[in-house]
């Protein structure tokens, strides 16, 4: 990590690049928005954003079965939960009824009452409330190091994968006819989904996560011609919203999850009146 860091030191010979937390906060941002970029174009184009909020929102009960558990700093049961989660979301998704999505928001609302409820007992939220919008800089080496692997097995994913989950998305019948496990690929990808949301939401927050992944694509979409321009634009404007929003945050001293996703914003309404304009 040493080495990391004198090189960084080196290519951004700048004031803030100095100090630890700026240093681990900038490579974190550097590993999660992109995955952020390339997750929320299938997303978006799966009609799945409420799907994601809810998942995000689920985190709170995650947390809190660790702490019935004993194990209130470990990741292992906030993922098992988020896992089991979006499986049961995934189910519901598939019956296309009318009124999946108010199912899917009646469990994702009983599931964040069922944390704060748990979490609140003896008014201890206090010791969580961070979760709501994350905290960055606080990130450790050691879990930078964690999001890279996840980073790399996200990577490694998508290249084995996009066709077959793009062809799922386009249309699900011929993807089918052409010998895609529709489901598998369904429930894959929301396993992927669960795992990337609930090992960023320390860092992030559970507020933002959906808008992080969603916000990005949606300027993506404005500006692109084709699926290259799409992924490329999403994968884009990932980056510059962390990084610009991490950047703007430390010198006018507020929190950095709430910065990058005004930043995200603000680049969706650009993009939104430029392509009104050339439209």
């Amino acid at each position: 990590m040493e080495l990391v860091y004198q090189v960084m030191e080196s290519l951004l010979p700048f004031s803030w690049i100095s100090f630890d937390f700026m240093k681990n906060a900038l490579l974190a941002v550097l590993l999660i928005t992109p995955l952020f970029g390339m997750l929320g174009t299938m997303i978006v184009s799966n009609h799945m954003a409420f799907f994601s909020d809810a998942l995000g929102h689920s985190a709170l009960t995650g947390i809190a079965a660790g702490v019935l558990l004993g194990v209130g700093g470990s990741s292992l049961p906030m993922l098992a939960f988020a896992v089991l989660f979006a499986l049961a979301l995934n189910k519901l998704r598939e019956r296309q009824t009318q009124n999946t999505d108010t199912i899917i928001s009646v469990c994702s609302s009983l599931s964040v009452a069922l944390g704060l409820a748990i979490l609140s007992r003896g008014g201890n939220f206090s010791e969580y409330s961070s979760l709501l919008v994350g905290d960055i800089l606080s990130i450790s080496p050691g879990e930078i190091g964690s999001l890279l692997l996840v980073f790399l097995g996200t990577l490694l994913f998508w290249l084995l994968a996009f066709n077959r989950l793009n062809a799922v998305s386009i249309n699900r019948s011929l993807a089918a006819s052409k010998g895609i496990r529709v489901r598998l690929m369904d429930n894959l990808f929301a396993v992927l989904i669960a795992c990337v949301v609930m090992l960023s939401i320390r860092w992030v927050g559970l507020l933002l996560i959906n808008a992080l992944l969603i916000l990005p694509v949606a300027s993506a979409r404005n500006m692109a011609a084709n699926m290259r321009e799409y992924h490329f634009f999403a994968v884009l404007f990932s980056v510059f919203s962390g990084v610009m929003g991490l950047l703007v945050s430390f010198y006018i001293n507020i929190a950095t999850g709430p910065m990058i996703v005004i930043i995200s914003a603000v680049i969706f309404f650009a993009t939104f009146l430029y392509r009104q304009a050339a439209g």
